[in-house]
């Protein structure tokens, strides 16, 4: 199975992104409650329907990047987001591997889990080229396995194997605030790129 852009569009278009909750879940509204300069360069990979976007956009974040795969959800965002794109949002259609910029943040929602295990490796170090010095990744992770996917799962011991080498591990633990449907099968983590 390729994860294409036309396995994710017929997803878009059929409507069929299980994880989507609908609005931006309780960990990452927290955490980017907390965050108090919002000129900070922002990047949120596999961005789906970008309720996160949307929640920065309210708090007053002017640096935000969007990035998905999918033409059809794209063209989607470009007429959800008219109103603030250029100026405080950038929307790409493409594939995050190829992307280049610099980041001071990467919010991670459900995008690790829709990647192809096979490209983990390659994730860690896109996110270290991505972000400046002293950059966070941060988000959630799921903790549990699943049949078949995506979603794809994983480990708290895999990630932090995974992550070791790149990243300083500032946060990585069982999520004590998830929605109910992922309440114990999540980790919120805090990962920082080290010089």
């Amino acid at each position: 199975m390729e994860l294409d852009n036309e396995y994710w569009s017929n997803r878009y278009m059929r409507d069929t992104s299980a994880w989507d909750v609908g609005s931006i879940t309780t960990p990452l509204k927290e955490y980017i409650s907390q965050l108090t300069d919002k000129h900070i360069a922002i990047l949120i990979p596999g961005c789906g329907n970008s309720y996160e976007a949307e929640y920065l956009l309210k708090q007053g974040f002017t640096n935000i990047t969007l990035i998905d795969i999918s033409t059809v959800l794209c063209k989607k965002l470009k007429e959800k987001f008219e109103a603030y794109s250029p100026k405080r949002l950038s929307i790409i259609c493409g594939d995050f591997f190829e992307h280049s910029g610099g980041y001071d943040l990467v919010i991670e929602q459900t995008f690790f889990c829709a990647l192809s295990p096979s490209l983990r490796i390659q994730y860690v170090n896109k996110m270290y080229d991505l972000l400046m010095p002293g950059g966070k990744l941060a988000g959630l992770l799921f903790n549990r396995e699943f049949e078949g996917g995506p979603p794809f799962g994983g480990t708290e011991n895999e990630y932090r194997r995974l992550f070791q080498e790149k990243f300083t591990i500032a946060v990585m633990e069982n999520c004590y605030n998830s929605i109910a449907p992922r309440n114990g099968a999540e980790l919120f983590v805090k990962l920082v790129k080290k010089y």
